[in-house]
């Protein structure tokens, strides 16, 4: 099983296209879609696309070594499964498959704080060696126990989100109707019952809910409450003072995941962060967003012996990890395609999902002449040379 690899399905387009007739309209609008008219999506696909790598083809070369030590451990490929909120909504029990399917492959898997599973059922599948996604609560006292939780589960890095400083405006979303658990709209209904699959999953599974926040909400909310109960509870603004009390209260590497500019980088070297992750919110926080190929360069030149540097947003293959890697990540994570994989190939999608990234980065290391992951950066064609 660790081995797996379906080969009917050997790029993400070919899983996504699979996961799209098998998962409700409305779920893979939310997973798919973007903010405003998601022009940020493409302007993401365009700046990892515009990346060129150089060979290296007559030098001795003793084979490639795909493993990255961060925060003291050494995982086995330059990639992690990144925090994506309401995954059971997608594919029913994906927390649990992606996070099994991480520690098999001994890749690092974030559990998103507004997940269908809870942080102490992902911690004790994942062994401790997950991570944890953060918001700031605007409420001290959920902070506090939100915080403890996560320490006595055992995880190790804190991954703290800054970039969701409102709701993004999602046109899919807002059509949908999208709740949690789902509306029965008729509409809804209809495009549940499309998806046998996914429609027997999910019944076997109970209806999705966000577990980890459940001690934190008033017994019988209605759901059309809850977007305004998370926004003025669980999502507030994070700033640098914001910041403080949470790297004062957690004792592990601490990663503020959503910056995209050098000044925000020099204040999270400033209250003691240990690694950034580039990120725009994979264009579903501002449709006018940079791509963060190019100030993950600028970033990466400026402050990459001061703080761990890694990227994600708009990463779909092998060549786009090992772009990323090129322009001075040390390490990135994709969202999208692991949920795609659960999509096509259920509970064998996760581990299908990872082989296939891994496999592609092996042929794409072998064809430059690269042998480590951190040489990448040797290999870039970079503008000043066209």
């Amino acid at each position: 099983m660790n081995n797996f690899i379906d080969n009917r399905y050997p790029t993400v387009n070919d899983l996504r296209a699979k996961a799209k007739k098998r998962i409700p309209k409305f779920a893979f609008d939310y997973l798919e879609g973007g903010c405003m008219d998601e022009l940020g999506l493409q302007r993401n696909r365009d700046g990892i696309e515009s990346v060129q790598l150089r060979s290296e083809l007559l030098k001795p070369y003793a084979g490639c070594d795909l493993s990255v030590e961060l925060f003291g451990h050494t995982y086995a490929s330059p990639f992690g499964i990144a925090p994506i909120g309401l995954q059971g909504l997608m594919w029913p029990k994906a927390p649990e498959i992606l996070a099994a399917a991480a520690l098999a492959k001994n890749i690092p898997y974030i559990l998103s704080t507004v997940s269908s599973s809870g942080l102490e059922r992902i911690a004790e599948i994942s062994e401790g060696n997950a991570w944890y996604q953060f918001y700031n609560p605007t409420d001290d006292a959920i902070r506090k126990d939100l915080l403890q939780r996560v320490s006595s589960a055992g995880y190790k890095v804190l991954v703290v989100t800054v970039d969701v400083q409102t709701f993004g405006y999602r046109p899919r979303d807002i059509k949908n109707g999208l709740s949690m658990p789902p509306k029965m709209t008729l509409r809804n209904i209809m495009q549940m019952l499309s998806c046998p699959s996914w429609f027997i999953e999910t019944a076997l599974a109970g209806k999705p809910e966000m577990q980890t926040l459940k001690p934190y909400m008033p017994k019988g909310m209605p759901v059309d409450q809850l977007a305004e109960f998370m926004n003025k509870t669980v999502m507030g603004r994070v700033d640098i003072d914001g910041l403080k009390p949470i790297r004062d209260a957690w004792q592990g590497p601490l990663v503020i995941k959503g910056l995209i500019n050098e000044r925000d980088v020099e204040a999270a070297i400033q209250i003691g962060a240990d690694g950034v992750i580039m990120s725009n919110h994979g264009g579903r926080q501002l449709d006018a967003g940079e791509s963060p190929v190019e100030p993950l360069q600028r970033v990466a030149k400026k402050y990459g012996d001061q703080i761990k540097i890694l990227m994600d947003s708009g990463l779909r293959s092998g060549t786009n990890i090992a772009s990323a890697l090129a322009c001075g990540a040390e390490f990135t994570f994709l969202g999208r395609p692991f949920v795609y994989g659960l999509g096509a190939l259920g509970k064998k999608g996760g581990v299908h999902t990872i082989n296939c990234l891994h496999k592609q980065m092996e042929q794409i290391m072998n064809q430059l002449g690269c042998e480590r992951v951190d040489q990448l950066p040797r290999f870039l064609v970079s503008n000043d040379a066209h």
